[in-house]
């Protein structure tokens, strides 16, 4: 039996998840010593802001701490032969979401993501009547959650839940916790999970998401491998330092995760103040983290592109996308408190966990048929430290308070965005925000300066 995704979706439970410029201007030569506006950061917040930027006729630069553009969209080509994305999958929002605008007019190959999910009840499929009753227990759950962020006090949302979820109390956890916003329900924020906006369609890019915001950086001036240090912000003047050296500028951009700068990785002068340094702290990364599998020969027996979900009984269990695009890649998705305990014995154990799940649910024959495979650990990576922001119990408001400007510094990313947060999407606008913020503060341009003629002497 198949819940239709769009049915699903629209009971608000998720199951899963200016044209280019042209030429590539990473920087290998020394960086400049002045600019407008330094951004921080080259994930689709920071890509978006720059674009922005120099749209505007402003010189902006872009720091970005490891090799690569993208922050959490990294499409592998060389593992399996063919994109692999590590990291975010899925563009929502069709009519709204500028990314798949940009998408569109870059030629890139934008599919749908599938459509349906199968069920599975040990190792048979459930039957009508059992996948009616999940999907009845999904919208219960998820309408609870709803009527509790109305109050005034924010809680925990797994506290709300009603107390007959019954045998698919497991499922319903992970779906609307772990799978969907990368953190378990008793972490998160029930006034965070209502506001998320309602996410019915999807895209994907067949070339990979981080392929696309790496042909969406073209154009824009970027330092790799250059982590920013210190920032100095102030109401005149701010200036960055790298171990290439210090980079002066009239506005700074931070599109580092929450994680990152609560790590103190980066420093700032003068300090920022608490209610930033409080808004950070409740907005931590979730876990979310994916395994991938060859397995020639389809013996799962599932089609090109589909999902596989069970009735779990506790938390370690997973979401299964079969035969992507029609190949024997296979991978498997894990979250919340699971993820960021088994991320942390290592890619060995995660893919271990992975093959027995699949027995589990599909026969012993699934072991001799695994080929190559590799697993993701966000978590564990200087310069991300997780998957998505989730706001603890009470830290739904400090969205808000990242999104505040503090003079001339400004902060982006999907954690600055209140409905859109987890999402490509949701980075994306709020670089376009902060970028805007930031233009606003400099002021109007100054028109170029008119050459002076010599005045013609009197005969």
């Amino acid at each position: 039996m198949r819940i239709s995704r769009r049915a699903l979706l629209r009971a608000s439970a998720t199951l899963a998840l200016a044209a280019p410029l042209r030429g590539n201007r990473a920087l290998a030569a020394a960086l400049p010593r002045e600019t407008d506006i330094v951004v921080i950061g080259a994930g689709a917040a920071g890509i978006a802001a720059a674009r922005r930027i120099a749209a505007a006729g402003r010189r902006v630069l872009v720091l970005e701490a490891t090799g690569r553009f993208g922050g959490r969209c990294h499409t592998d080509g060389t593992t399996f032969g063919a994109p692999f994305d590590r990291g975010a999958r899925w563009l929502h929002g069709q009519d709204t979401n500028p990314v798949i605008r940009h998408a569109r007019e870059t030629g890139l190959g934008l599919v749908p993501a599938p459509q349906g999910q199968r069920i599975r009840i040990g190792r048979r499929n459930a039957r009508a009547g059992e996948a009616e009753t999940l999907l009845a227990t999904l919208v219960r759950a998820n309408r609870a959650i709803d009527n509790a962020a109305r109050g005034r006090a924010d809680v925990a949302a797994a506290t709300v839940l009603p107390n007959d979820l019954a045998e698919w109390s497991g499922a319903t956890r992970f779906v609307l916790g772990a799978l969907r916003t990368t953190k378990d329900l008793d972490d998160l924020s029930a006034m965070d999970y209502a506001r998320i906006q309602e996410r019915v369609t999807a895209l994907a890019c067949r070339e990979g998401l981080g392929a696309l915001i790496g042909r969406l950086a073209e154009g824009v001036p970027v330092a790799l491998s250059t982590p920013a240090m210190q920032v100095s912000w102030g109401k005149r003047a701010a200036s960055v330092e790298t171990a290439a050296g210090r980079v002066a500028a009239r506005a700074v951009i931070v599109t580092a995760s929450t994680n990152v700068l609560q790590a103190g990785g980066m420093s700032f002068a003068p300090e920022l103040p608490k209610r930033q340094l409080d808004a950070l702290a409740r907005l931590s990364l979730g876990s979310y983290e994916r395994i991938a599998l060859e397995l020639s020969g389809n013996p799962l027996g599932l089609g090109r592109d589909e999902r596989v979900l069970e009735q779990s009984v506790d938390r370690e269990t997973g979401l299964l996308l079969a035969n992507i695009g029609g190949s024997s890649l296979c991978t498997v998705d894990i979250g919340g408190g699971f993820a960021r305990d088994l991320g942390a014995q290592g890619e060995a154990a995660m893919v271990a966990f992975a093959v027995e799940w699949l027995v589990k649910l599909f026969g012993s024959d699934i072991k001799a048929k695994v080929g190559r495979s590799a697993a993701t650990r966000w978590d564990a990576m200087p310069y991300i430290g997780g998957a998505a922001s989730a706001a603890a119990p009470g830290g739904q408001p400090s969205r808000r308070v990242l999104m505040e400007p503090l003079q001339n510094l400004h902060f982006a990313g999907e954690a600055c965005h209140e409905t859109l947060w987890g999402t490509v999407g949701g980075a994306w606008e709020s670089g376009e925000r902060a970028a805007d913020a930031a233009l606003k503060g400099l002021g109007p341009a100054e028109p170029p300066a008119k050459s002076k003629r010599p005045a013609k002497r009197r005969q």
